[in-house]
């Protein structure tokens, strides 16, 4: 599986602008994180794992997997009705795959067409599919489509890692954008710094919302 582009002029940049998350990459040094590049793989991927836990999703992944090969748009189709239900997965998130596997078939959601698209018309497009909401457009733009400038306000370890970096209490609205303002245009990359502090990277940091 292939990894997340991390450009050093990203982490330079970031690192000139922000002194705490200066400190954060230069401890952690480059990351890591998988993409999946196929985009109907990994919308799939992403609508299996809605209101699920990580392990949950690993499981109903692996036997998507297992049950088509490659997951694509007419393998989806040629499955009966059921199959995916069949598998551990509600009724509503079948429903929401095959209706993404038609519109590609159909041409009505051309992945192609995504590519030559700014990322907010990529947003648009892909929230107009069943399923589909902000937030997991931006991650698709993030680990498919390998967009650099992604920073999402509806996800909640990328404000949890700003409130222990920067010991903010809450991080609203109008605070955050000054950040996508100051990481742009390697949001991403500060995204997966983010996301790795929320998660523990640096054992030091608690947060400050913790607790209230």
């Amino acid at each position: 599986m292939p990894f997340f582009p991390l450009a050093p002029q990203a982490l330079t940049c970031l690192s000139r602008r922000d002194k705490r998350l200066a400190r954060v990459i230069a401890r952690l040094g480059p990351l890591q994180r998988e993409v999946m590049p196929d985009f109907f793989a990994a919308l799939v991927h992403s609508i299996v794992g809605q209101q699920v836990s990580t392990a949950v999703q690993r499981t109903l992944w692996q036997r998507v997997e297992r049950l088509l090969g490659q997951v694509t748009p007419a393998g989806v189709l040629a499955l009966p009705h059921g199959s995916l239900r069949a598998l551990g997965l509600s009724s509503r998130k079948e429903d929401f795959i095959r209706q993404a596997a038609q519109a590609i078939v159909q041409g009505s959601l051309d992945v192609d067409a995504l590519r030559r698209m700014d990322d907010s018309q990529v947003c648009h497009t892909l929230c107009r599919l069943h399923g589909v909401g902000v937030w997991t457009a931006e991650m698709l733009m993030l680990f498919s489509l390998q967009r650099q400038n992604i920073f999402s306000y509806d996800d909640l370890g990328i404000r949890r890692g700003l409130r222990m970096l920067y010991r903010h209490r809450e991080v609203d609205r109008t605070r955050f954008e000054r950040y996508r303002r100051r990481f742009s245009p390697y949001g991403s990359t500060a995204s997966l710094y983010l996301w790795a502090v929320a998660g523990g990277a640096l054992p030091e940091l608690s947060d400050p919302a913790a607790g209230r």
